[in-house]
């Protein structure tokens, strides 16, 4: 097997291995180690969480089988401390001790999945990738008592990518039954600069406002921001929670985006058991 060593800013990258179990671990310097093989590849890249601190967790990631595309496959992730010992405790927030964000590295998909913990640092799910191209995850948990961390995870899918859409920049679309219109608390968004990002929800017959409006994972409504980029990394991605009272039908986040460019918002909300997922790109000087 032909290896090949990449140093990246602040990543650490392992490629999954198709058609056998592979087990890859983070690691807290620069120097990526890449396997070629024929197929399939996953990557795995573990960083600080939202506190802006050194990671203090280090992640393994087991994937058995093949991978291809629209085909289940099973994903184990092992968190550890620095010292190789399991950690065994983890806080929820927002109802999971584990959330996992899957988008394609062109920000064409996008899955919110949950791991079930297994006990002794192990968590584990079934999930799959809509279509052949590079694909993203970017596992959010907090080790008990400690600051929320988020590990990063790349996969590619073998065969032949779709194209890759056109950015389309509306503020107003419909997603399934409900009308979402997206406003913000400025005219201009600024990198840096604290804004108030809100979903006003409409149902799409009548449009008016819904009425039925149920709590998502603990709050309002769940929101996932990210950076369009040439390669995904931790500082990309952006987890926000809703603030509380405000307007039955409208959800509201507090957020800000870190640096100037093109970023894409998946806000989730429950319209009567159901889980409405509404997208939009925006641009920020």
């Amino acid at each position: 097997m032909k290896l090949l060593f990449t140093a990246l800013a602040i990543t650490s990258t392992i490629f999954w291995t198709q058609g056998c179990a592979s087990v890859v671990q983070s690691t807290d310097n620069s120097t990526s180690k890449h396997h070629d093989s024929a197929g399939a590849s996953n990557s795995h890249e573990h960083h600080g969480g939202h506190s802006g601190l050194e990671s203090t967790t280090i992640a393994k990631l087991t994937v058995p089988g093949k991978l291809a595309a629209q085909t289940p496959v099973s994903l184990v992730i092992d968190v550890q401390d620095k010292n190789g010992q399991a950690i065994a405790n983890f806080d929820k927030f927002q109802e999971q001790l584990m959330h996992l964000i899957i988008v394609g590295d062109n920000l064409d998909t996008f899955n919110h999945i949950h791991p079930t913990y297994k006990g002794n640092g192990r968590f584990e799910v079934q999930t799959s990738f809509p279509h052949p191209g590079n694909y993203t995850l970017f596992s959010d948990y907090k080790p008990g008592g400690k600051a929320e961390e988020v590990s990063l995870l790349k996969a590619q899918v073998p065969g032949e990518a779709p194209n890759t859409p056109k950015i389309d920049f509306s503020t107003t679309n419909t997603f399934g039954n409900t009308l979402v219109n997206l406003q913000f608390s400025q005219p201009t968004l600024t990198a840096g600069k604290e804004v108030n990002v809100m979903f006003n929800l409409q149902d799409a017959a009548t449009k008016e406002p819904i009425k039925d409006l149920q709590p998502y994972l603990g709050e309002k409504g769940h929101l996932v921001i990210i950076k369009r980029t040439s390669q995904l990394t931790r500082a990309d991605y952006i987890h926000a929670h809703a603030v509380k009272d405000t307007p039955a039908s409208k959800v509201h986040f507090l957020t800000s985006f870190p640096q100037p460019g093109n970023y894409k918002l998946w806000g989730q909300f429950n319209r009567n058991g159901k889980v409405v997922t509404a997208e939009f790109w925006v641009t920020v000087q």
